[in-house]
């Protein structure tokens, strides 16, 4: 594995490996890396002739009180994960060789952040559709792999990708779990040992709403009733609890195959999100056509 760490030389070899028949797997990540991560790197490993993956924490993507300062950084430990699970470049930028100057454009997600995550976190997706488009400047890979557990961020991610005519393909991979049902995270470290036995629950609440999803109830039904379990088996603040469409988030599309119900609770010191996805049904519909159809 080649470790990089400035924009020019990632780019000098991915001429060189562009020169050559072959496809480029990439995995962008902020470091911390778990079996989550690692998934990703084994999938990319599988599906192409080269991976390149990222270690970079980008402060673009945090508002004012985040954990930008706090948030855990293992280079040591992430350099030796990813050579073992297949990454043959692993760039590791410094936020000045990302950001050499105060940026004067910036990507602004217009559909899509102003729920979920987004809601609570203004800004946050600009950050992240800001940086990765620089990064898939960096790295203009065939395959992009990124976890379901960040559901929002894969759904904005696809439409900037479309919007932005770009050429790779962004890969959804299955989230990996806890042998309890907790989807891994690098936030899961802050968890007491209570809470995180309370934390597994939240995946128990998303099982119930795939159930009563499969019996024809209504989205609103089901969020509500999520919240009841949420707050009931754990100690957790509710942050949200929303089904949408999937990919694009908007409430009132009747043409997504598939919805998504997510949610995010606060711990004492970590605020942990997870999902499902469903397939949309002809008894599912958006809030603006359930009232239509009662008119």
């Amino acid at each position: 594995m080649k470790i990089i760490r400035t924009v020019q030389e990632m780019k000098a070899e991915i001429r060189k490996l562009k020169k050559q028949e072959g496809s480029l797997g990439f995995v962008p990540t902020m470091g911390a890396l778990h079996e989550g991560h690692t998934s990703l790197f084994q999938r990319s490993a599988e599906e192409n002739d080269w991976t390149a993956a990222s270690i970079f924490v980008n402060p673009l993507q945090f508002g004012p009180g985040e954990d930008l300062a706090s948030y855990p950084r293992s280079e040591a430990e992430d350099m030796e994960a990813a050579e073992k699970h297949g990454v043959d470049l692993l760039f590791l930028p410094s936020v000045q060789e990302m950001y050499p100057r105060p940026m004067t454009t910036v990507i602004h997600v217009k559909k899509g952040a102003g729920v979920l995550c987004g809601k609570s976190r203004p800004g946050h997706f600009d950050g992240v559709a800001t940086v990765v488009h620089k990064l898939l400047q960096i790295i203009p890979a065939d395959r992009a792999y990124f976890g379901r557990k960040d559901i929002q961020q894969t759904a904005v991610l696809m439409n900037m990708i479309d919007d932005y005519h770009l050429d790779t393909k962004l890969v959804i991979c299955d989230t990996v779990r806890e042998a309890s049902g907790l989807a891994k995270s690098s936030r899961n470290l802050y968890l007491s040992s209570t809470e995180k036995q309370e934390a597994a629950q939240i995946y128990e609440s998303l099982k119930l709403a795939e159930m009563l999803w499969e019996k024809g109830k209504q989205p609103d039904e089901i969020t509500e009733v999520v919240k009841q379990y949420i707050t009931e088996h754990t100690s957790g603040r509710i942050d949200y609890v929303q089904a949408l469409p999937f990919p694009s988030l908007d409430p009132l599309d009747t043409a997504s195959k598939m919805w998504v119900i997510a949610c995010a609770v606060y711990f004492n010191k970590a605020r942990l999100i997870d999902n499902i996805t469903v397939k949309a049904g002809t008894l599912h519909k958006p809030a603006g056509e359930q009232e239509k159809s009662h008119v």
